[in-house]
């Protein structure tokens, strides 16, 4: 997600009788290892209990520790981050791995080869010590995802400790005709990311499956998203009709590698929107960061367009303008799919799809990584289906390919 300025610290959301999180800081330099310490440790909710200058050092105080969050450099002596990793995902399975590394073209390309080979998530540090003092958003950030994949790890494990908010089994109720999305107060503060994590989902309610065949596939995701994206893409190889637009919440560069990534593993055409360019079937696109992604219609011809509007949901991109956007072209025809990720980003969005006449799916709780963005829609009573992430790409598929209604 891209560092917003006025982003607010992430809520201390852990009651106290819950243990901290377990964090280890693996990082060469000993001066950032001591400035990343001290910024997790500035939040009640997290005690940093290894810090470790290598991969071989970490495998080897995770053999020893019992961990719930590894904050992982890339570069480093003896051992690299993306050498260690899988050994530390083999140690311990339930073990979250947030990759940590300055914002580069190569270190994009490695965070996004880590995602794909079992980390949970990534942080963009400030690329000098004296930035890293003064990144307030960047602190945030990863004070929040520490929070929320500490939460996952003991859900994962319950060894590991007691998560803030059991994940107990939620019945979906059978589809009720004409139920109604349900909006939250009027006048209500939207959560932090970490908050609405944290929260106690209510019950879900599913609405009726409306009878269509989409003119396009909208997805939104954040934390845990370019692995359930490459999951889910890998279905669409040979082709759809429709297009396929995206906003995953990452900075720029990550989201031009993300791309590359997705046609490499997928299959299908995937690149960076690009502002005025015609938006045609059988090709994905991605939200560029740092720019909300939208479409425009002129002349029967819907194009990609890109602004710098102040952020929403704290996010720039982010998926409610997104949506907005294509449900004034498209109407009832959108397939709207919400993965993973912190934040309550596409709830709104999704209102509008639902109020419309389309679709939104949502990936469930026990495969998300972090189960925010797909809670708040569920929870809303504006998904018409709630599958595990293997299930969602087939569902697509097959809602995308059937017969026009």
């Amino acid at each position: 997600m891209n560092d917003i300025p006025g982003r607010p610290q992430a809520a201390s959301s852990v009651a106290s009788t819950t243990e901290p999180y377990r964090v280890m800081v693996v990082d060469d330099s000993a001066v950032i290892r001591g400035l990343l310490t001290r910024t997790l440790e500035g939040d009640g909710t997290i005690r940093v209990v290894a810090s470790v200058a290598n991969g071989q050092m970490a495998i080897n105080t995770l053999q020893r520790q019992t961990l719930d969050v590894i904050v992982l450099d890339i570069e480093m002596p003896v051992m690299d981050g993306l050498t260690a990793l899988p050994q530390l995902i083999a140690a311990d399975p339930a073990v979250k791995v947030i990759m940590a590394s300055t914002l580069t073209a190569k270190n994009a390309d490695i965070s996004l080869r880590a995602l794909r080979a079992g980390a949970s998530d990534y942080v963009t540090k400030p690329s000098s010590t004296r930035e890293l003092t003064g990144a307030e958003s960047f602190k945030a950030e990863l004070v929040s995802k520490v929070q929320a994949l500490g939460e996952a790890a003991r859900r994962a494990d319950p060894s590991k400790g007691t998560p803030s908010r059991p994940l107990a089994p939620r019945p979906v109720v059978a589809p009720v005709p004409g139920a109604a999305p349900a909006a939250a107060p009027a006048g209500t503060a939207a959560p932090s990311p970490v908050r609405s994590r944290l929260l106690d989902h209510g019950p879900v309610v599913l609405r009726p499956a409306p009878d269509i065949r989409p003119d396009i596939i909208a997805i939104g995701s954040s934390t845990g998203g370019p692995q359930a994206l490459f999951e889910v893409m890998a279905n669409f190889r040979g082709g759809l009709h429709q297009p396929i637009v995206i906003t995953q919440h990452m900075p720029a560069t990550f989201t031009t590698i993300l791309a590359e990534h997705i046609t490499r593993q997928c299959g299908i055409e995937c690149a960076e929107a690009k502002d005025g360019e015609p938006i045609v079937g059988g090709r994905a696109y991605v939200a560029p960061g740092d720019n909300h992604f939208l479409l425009a219609s002129r002349n029967g011809v819907t194009t990609a367009q890109l602004t710098k509007d102040p952020p929403e949901n704290f996010c720039r991109p982010a998926v409610d303008p997104m949506l907005r956007s294509i449900v004034k072209i498209y109407g009832r025809k959108v397939l709207a799919v919400i993965l993973t990720g912190m934040g309550h980003d596409g709830r709104g969005g999704c209102d509008q799809v639902v109020q419309a006449g389309g679709m939104v799916v949502g990936q469930d709780e026990a495969s998300s990584v972090v189960w925010g963005m797909p809670g708040a829609v569920a929870t809303a009573g504006l998904c018409s289906s709630i599958l595990p992430l293997k299930e969602i790409g087939p569902f697509i598929r097959k809602i995308a390919l059937r017969t026009a209604a």
